[in-house]
C-alpha cells in the first residue's frame, strides 16, 4: 500500500494529481485497472471523436506529463513506480484505441471498446516481451509510461488481427 506522501508545494500536488489521475490511482483494489476504467469512459467523448493527428498530439502530450508527474510522484512516495500511479494507463488505454478511426476501423460498438479494454489489461499486467524488456530497462517515470505505451501498441495490433479474421 502507498503510504501518505509528504507533499511540499503547488508542483508536488499537481503531479500527483495528474499521476493518480485525481482519485482514480486511490481506489481500493486495483488501480490499473480502475485507470483502464476511466480512460475507457471518457474515451468516446474525449479521445476517439478527434482526427488521428490529434490523437497522436494528445499520446505524445500525455506522455510528456505524464513522465513528469510518475516521475516527480515516485520521489514523493518514495517508489519508482507506486500502485496509485495511472497516468500511465490513460495512455496505454488510449494508444490501443487511436488507430481504430481510419478506413472503416474505428470501434463501432461497446463489445469492440471493451475487447480493446481487455487486450490492453490482459498485456498490461502479463508484460510480454517486448513490454517487460522496456520496463526492466527503461527507469523512472519515461519507464513507468513506457511499457503501458508498448502494451498499448500490442492490444492494437491483436485487435486488428483478431477484426481481419472474424
Amino acid at each position: 500500500m502507498d503510504h501518505q506522501p509528504h507533499t511540499t508545494g503547488h508542483l508536488d500536488r499537481a503531479a500527483l494529481a495528474l499521476a493518480t489521475l485525481g482519485p482514480v490511482g486511490r481506489m481500493p483494489g486495483a488501480p490499473g485497472t480502475w485507470g483502464s476504467a476511466a480512460a475507457l469512459l471518457l474515451a468516446p467523448w474525449v479521445f476517439m471523436p478527434l482526427p488521428l493527428a490529434w490523437r497522436l498530439g494528445l499520446l505524445a502530450l500525455i506522455l510528456g506529463v505524464g513522465t513528469w508527474a510518475a516521475a516527480r510522484a515516485g520521489g514523493i512516495l518514495g517508489q519508482e513506480d507506486p500502485g496509485c500511479v495511472v497516468v500511465d494507463e490513460l495512455l496505454g488505454q488510449w494508444t490501443a484505441f487511436a488507430p481504430f478511426h481510419l478506413s472503416g476501423w474505428s470501434p463501432a460498438t461497446p463489445w469492440e471498446l471493451l475487447a480493446l479494454f481487455g487486450l490492453f489489461r490482459f498485456f498490461d499486467i502479463l508484460k510480454p516481451w517486448p513490454i517487460r524488456a522496456v520496463e526492466r530497462s527503461v527507469p523512472g517515470g519515461l519507464g513507468v509510461m513506457l511499457d503501458d505505451l508498448v502494451a498499448g501498441l500490442c492490444a492494437a495490433g491483436a485487435f486488428f488481427f483478431i477484426r481481419l479474421f472474424l
